[in-house]
């Protein structure tokens, strides 16, 4: 089963630490062990654009599609065999990256 993991980061708790090494190796282990389908962090809030196209022209408007604190930094496709497994490596991603992860299956 695959699984959308979000990397939520905070803007109330900024951390200073340079992760990427640790999350580099942590991203070499999972394409070893075969969880690995795809990943990217994603540029800061204020490089987004929402397209809004429900009525009669497209919309667009500069920053988030919602004003709040947490935002989502980055995502990871995982392939694992369960929800635990899931569960257990976001955990690890969590411990790695300094940030809350949200883990959901595809439909």
């Amino acid at each position: 089963m695959r699984y959308l993991v979000s990397v939520i980061d905070d803007r109330s708790d900024p951390d200073s630490t340079d992760r990427r090494p640790a999350i580099s190796a942590f991203n070499e282990r999972l394409i070893a062990e075969g969880h690995w389908v795809f990943a990217g962090g994603l540029a800061d809030t204020d490089a987004a654009t929402v397209v809004d196209n429900r009525g009669e022209q497209p919309v667009f408007s500069d920053g988030p599609f919602v004003e709040s604190k947490e935002y989502l930094a980055g995502v990871w496709v995982w392939e694992a065999p369960d929800l635990d497994v899931a569960l257990k490596l976001a955990a690890e991603a969590s411990k790695i990256c300094h940030r809350k992860i949200e883990v959901r299956p595809f439909l």
